[in-house]
């Protein structure tokens, strides 16, 4: 049986620092125990370290992703209570939970009464998304226009709208609670056209034919969702 000196021991866990292997550290001793009873060959002890660095990784991205989506609470599909919500159309949200919409670059649109639940839904679902590798933002929709107007004021639009383009799914909560202005729906209609092919998720009170008198023209949200494949779940 081979003995690791504590000098040993040292000089690796001083070059796994260097090398920002800290998933391999934290390990070390644990695995080195394990060497030492005969557990893990030569072989074994060193994928299982890749394997601890690797896992490690996975799991510090998938915090750093769900931090910049900015959810309002952690919800997860997992812990909704479909009990609790009878009325809800529990199939197809299981169904949404497969992610075909993400990879499909669909939109979704959870309309329904107040409590229902479709903020959960939706950060549960962009949560699933985020914990499948991709990234995601939360944002409340008077909040997105807000920050969108700015940007004309400050001259900053572009940008802006290029933080909000860029993540593969968006969910604007809280869609069509009021009437837009122009200017607003010039902006929805932007942050729309560039993300085509990228998914949102809607959240709102009002049924999509509802939303036809928020908009400056009757036309307009036929006009801003031409194209995108819209699969819509009640939540009522």
């Amino acid at each position: 049986m081979t003995t690791v000196t504590v000098t040993d021991r040292s000089a690796l866990a001083a070059a796994l620092r260097h090398l920002k292997l800290s998933g391999m550290l934290e390990t070390l001793d644990a695995r080195l125990a394990q060497a030492h009873a005969g557990e893990l060959g030569h072989l074994d002890f060193l994928q299982v370290l890749c394997q601890d660095e690797i896992s490690r990784r996975e799991s510090t991205s998938l915090a750093r992703r769900i931090r910049r989506a900015r959810f309002e609470t952690p919800a997860t599909l997992e812990g909704f209570d479909f009990g609790s919500a009878p009325k809800l159309p529990a199939a197809q949200i299981r169904d949404l939970a497969a992610l075909r919409w993400l990879a499909g670059g669909e939109s979704v649109i959870l309309y329904g009464p107040v409590g229902v639940g479709k903020s959960h839904i939706a950060q549960a679902l962009a949560h699933l998304a985020i914990r499948s590798g991709a990234e995601a933002r939360f944002l409340k929709t008077s909040r997105t226009l807000a920050h969108l107007a700015g940007g004309r004021a400050d001259h900053t639009w572009d940008k802006r709208l290029g933080e909000l383009t860029r993540p593969p799914v968006l969910v604007l909560d809280d869609f069509a609670m009021r009437e837009l202005t122009p200017a607003q729906a010039d902006d929805l209609y932007e942050l729309i056209t560039e993300r085509a092919g990228k998914s949102m998720i809607l959240t709102s009170n009002r049924a999509p034919a509802d939303w036809y008198p928020l908009f400056p023209t009757p036309s307009s949200p036929n006009h801003y969702w031409t194209g995108s494949s819209t699969p819509a779940t009640r939540s009522s």
